[in-house]
């Protein structure tokens, strides 16, 4: 069993909620993962001391593989001459030198890809041909029993609602090859509210039974949640098995100064769903986590 703590749209600076936060940390600690994903915007506006903020919080979860990419708030937005010639500086000197990252733990690679575009899409993201080409690399090294994931802060899939978002451009494109690498899992944020659910919602794929299953956080700890989380705050919890994937969306209640369960998500792995005398067989291993988490 592998499990994941993800979360995202940290946001430090002016909206970030430090008593939250606190919750947070707290919460990671109590599902003891074997690596914690924060998918971008660690910062508001990417300024020093946000930095700073952001990786005294990363220093407090649990000492276990962390794996974080920038999001566009990563970059600055009204510092043009900085965000044209030294985008992730900031980042680079308090996060991590590299942008792209590969990470291996026991049963998964993980792989981390910057989506910030600064230069050409400062809000809604690209995803570019060599990174793809480098994720394609790295599943090629992969053990052939590992769990493929990638992690973007910009998304695939809009979310269902009323807010409208379009995905990134090229998204269905880089889902198919994507989907043609093994991938089973994409984590990601920048939607500030969760969104679970699978690729072939959005896009029927020229694979229609090998679909990739999205994950979105909403925005964890700061005050700019949206649509159904408006002023709320949310990670998940995954739970990788070998024959599923379990993701339980965590949302923050004011009530119990908590993170609680708030919704369960159950997935086969893509070899684990077969047919049998005409009747799919889901053989889950996971159990489903009923109690407060905090």
């Amino acid at each position: 069993m592998i499990t994941l703590v993800h979360a995202s749209d940290i946001h430090c600076g002016e909206p970030f909620r430090a008593a939250v936060a606190e919750a947070f940390v707290e919460a990671a600690h109590a599902v003891a993962p074997q690596a914690v994903v924060i998918s971008g915007d660690l910062t508001q506006r990417a300024k020093v001391h946000e930095f700073e903020a952001a990786a005294a919080l990363l220093e407090r979860l649990p000492d276990v593989p962390a794996v974080v990419t920038p999001g566009n708030h990563d970059v600055p937005l009204y510092r043009v001459f900085e965000r044209l010639f030294a985008p992730h500086r900031n980042y680079r000197e308090y996060i991590s030198e590299e942008l792209d990252t590969v990470t291996r733990i026991p049963g998964a690679t993980i792989v981390s890809l910057d989506s910030s575009a600064p230069h050409t899409a400062i809000v809604n993201g690209r995803i570019r041909p060599h990174q793809v080409a480098f994720a394609r690399e790295a599943f090629a090294d992969a053990p052939a029993d590992d769990i493929r994931i990638v992690v973007a802060h910009h998304h695939f899939a809009p979310a269902p609602d009323y807010e409208g978002d379009k995905s990134m451009p090229r998204a269905r494109e880089i889902l198919e090859q994507f989907t043609a690498m093994g991938v089973e899992l994409i984590l990601g944020g920048h939607l500030h509210r969760a969104y679970i659910g699978n690729s072939l919602d959005v896009h029927p794929g020229s694979e229609r039974s090998k679909g990739v299953v999205i994950v979105q956080s909403g925005t964890t700890t700061s005050g700019r949640g949206r649509a159904r989380e408006r002023e709320k705050n949310s990670f998940n919890v995954i739970r990788i098995g070998e024959r599923a994937l379990e993701i339980t969306h965590h949302m923050h209640f004011a009530e119990t100064g908590r993170f609680e369960p708030f919704s369960v998500h159950a997935f086969p792995r893509r070899e684990e769903m077969w047919f049998e005398q005409g009747t799919i067989r889901w053989p889950l291993d996971v159990e489903i986590d009923s109690e407060v988490t905090g």
